[in-house]
């Protein structure tokens, strides 16, 4: 058994884990009494007090609303460390490197697509591959896949798989700087036939409608409103992302060992050392990889939408990170200094005037999208400057599970699953009972609550609420 860490309310959504022991920071938790129940069911408290004994961890080990246990981070963890001194760790990053989540606007009304719903849902999952290990037909030369690890949406952009404007709306413009050289070949096999796929748990396409909406100035400049459909992509890097992760825990373990780490799984190393410099490449690698995966989903998710609804006009929201490490600048007493911030399942929440914004939102602040589970709403946000003061930008990045796959297969049947999201008019399309019972609502806590929990913490405020109307899974 783990001895659950003593944890303070502060208040309404905020908890403190005191700095005690080894911890050279304090634990911040943005939960609710209700998130903190769900919270306190496995090891997720135990973890954010280990991030916290890294070395040089600035102000805080952070919990977002939709944290539960991870690998070494909790997910929904976010840790900064000083570039000149500080570490770097996959465990802070995760497997799924560059898991994220892309939001496409159209034009198309909801009532014209629900007249061809069925269709257009069999006709995805016909075309965009998913499911564990699934590729595609048609693989990437090795000199084609080294373009999309360099390039990312760029690659995309050159090769007819989108326009201009998609580079323009994504985190990073959809590419960071990494050497194809420091990904592993295993890595690379990985991915040659994985560009275009959407994998398997949690990854999903989901169509939607606007339900409701929060703030009318922000989500007209988003170009949302409550006529049209708008399409959620979730996914990332594949078995490329979980390779570079495997093959970097690996060689710090062999290069730095475990001894004196509260937990094996918070391996790492110095940003500034050969080996941190390489991780951080390979990772950008990863990010890349998972930036253009979406894209090319989008591609084909454009094509299906031009057969079935020729006149349609439709428009990329945003594309978000959730699993990276990233170099920012932020202001820590007082002074502005350059920081590997780690957030692993967070979602970076940047307030107006950031350069790193796309100029479309700068004067607004960065676009926020969080997912629920299928059978609930997903939301979209707007980042704070107040994000950027208490969480170094950073909010949740989804409903956070609170049960194991294990567990969802114990408890739920994916033919109940489906009818019961048939009864709330939801089509749903999936490999088989059996994801679908593993990604069931009740598996995932109660969205609602964690985007109200992030509204009032003020780390990243409510623009408009989307319903699915038709959801396909892995």
């Amino acid at each position: 058994m783990f001895k659950m860490p003593e944890v303070k309310k502060i208040s309404e959504v905020e908890w403190e884990i005191p700095k005690t022991g080894q911890m050279n920071v304090p634990g911040k938790i943005f939960a609710s009494e209700k998130l903190m129940e769900n919270i306190k069911q496995d090891k997720t408290l135990e973890q954010v007090k280990n991030v916290a004994m890294l070395p040089g961890i600035i102000n805080a080990s952070f919990a977002m609303p939709d944290a539960h246990q991870g690998y070494g981070f909790p997910i929904g963890g976010v840790a900064a460390f000083p570039v000149d001194k500080g570490i770097v760790s996959p465990g802070g990053v995760g497997f799924d490197i560059n898991c994220g989540v892309r939001l496409l606007a159209t034009n198309i009304k909801v009532s014209d697509f629900m007249k061809k719903r069925r269709q257009v849902l069999h006709d995805f999952k016909r075309t965009i591959p998913s499911g564990v290990g699934r590729g595609r037909k048609e693989k990437l030369s090795f000199e084609e896949l080294n373009q999309v690890l360099e390039k990312g949406v760029e690659w995309a952009v050159e090769n007819r798989f989108g326009k201009k404007e998609d580079l323009e709306r994504c985190e990073e413009n959809g590419k960071m700087k990494g050497n194809p050289a420091d990904v592993s070949d295993r890595a690379k096999q990985r991915g040659l036939s994985q560009l275009g796929t959407l994998g398997a748990g949690n990854h999903f396409l989901e169509i939607q409608k606007v339900e409701e909406i929060y703030d009318e100035k922000i989500a007209k400049q988003f170009g949302l409103n409550k006529e049209n459909i708008t399409i959620m992509i979730h996914c990332g890097s594949r078995g490329l992302g979980h390779q570079v992760a495997s093959d970097y825990i690996r060689a710090m373990e062999d290069k730095y060992g475990i001894v004196g780490l509260p937990d094996r799984e918070l391996i790492n190393a110095p940003i500034k050392s050969e080996l941190g410099k390489k991780y951080m490449s390979a990772m950008n690698c990863a990010v890349n990889f998972a930036f253009c995966n979406r894209q090319m989903i989008m591609h084909d998710i454009r094509g299906i939408l031009k057969r079935y609804f020729p006149k349609n006009k439709n428009h990329l929201v945003y594309d978000v990170c959730h699993n990276i490490a990233k170099i920012e600048e932020h202001l820590v007493d007082n002074k502005k200094i350059k920081l590997c911030v780690h957030r692993k399942g967070a979602t970076r929440s940047f307030g107006p005037g950031r350069k790193e914004i796309p100029e479309v939102y700068r004067k607004i602040g960065q676009p926020v999208i969080i997912p629920g589970s299928m059978g609930t709403a997903s939301y979209v946000l707007v980042g704070t400057k107040k994000a950027e003061e208490v969480s170094f930008g950073s909010t949740a990045h989804g409903a956070g599970r609170v049960m194991s796959r294990h567990e969802a297969l114990r408890q739920f049947r994916g033919e109940k699953i489906k009818q019961e999201l048939a009864e709330k008019d939801i089509e749903i399309e999936a490999g088989g009972w059996k994801s679908i019972a593993e990604e069931a609502p009740g598996v995932y806590k109660d969205i609602d609550e964690v985007v109200r929990v992030s509204h009032k913490a003020g780390i990243g405020n409510l623009v408009v609420r989307v319903k699915p109307l038709a959801v396909m899974k892995g």
